[in-house]
């Protein structure tokens, strides 16, 4: 059987509290679980102890088990000490999409022109100036 280590929803609307869990990827996210090894409360500040609480002897347990942990439990797990966590790279993360890149180019064309009428203006009542 197949086993995660993830976050479990709880707590009320607009006040979220999440168990750690081990349980069955097949299995729904709030849904049945295996066994409880701890908790995250985001709404305490991120300074405070008891913002995230782990069982470390039954999360080890679990992972020589082969459960996998997902991104954020795995986040977790690299604070604790328990799991060494690669940094993510992702080039294009900052690269603009299809339109944002028009629309930049569009409003770039637009300023150059701009500047190029106002020159043109500027020119115009010099050459008048100097004709007199």
């Amino acid at each position: 059987m197949a086993t995660k280590i993830r976050l479990a929803r709880g707590g009320s609307k607009k006040r979220p509290y999440y168990r750690i869990v081990i349980a069955d990827i097949r299995a729904p996210r709030d849904g049945r679980f295996i066994e409880k090894v701890g908790s995250y409360d985001p709404m305490l500040p991120k300074d405070s102890e008891d913002r995230v609480k782990l069982n470390e002897e039954r999360i080890q347990y679990w992972l020589s088990n082969g459960a996998k942990p997902t991104d954020r439990v795995h986040r977790f797990l690299d604070a604790a000490g328990i799991l060494k966590r690669e940094p993510r790279n992702n080039p294009k993360k900052a690269e603009l999409g299809a339109k944002a890149k028009e629309r930049l180019e569009a409003k770039q064309q637009a300023e150059e022109e701009a500047a190029a009428a106002a020159a043109e203006a500027a020119e115009a009542p010099a050459e008048e100036a100097a004709a007199e």
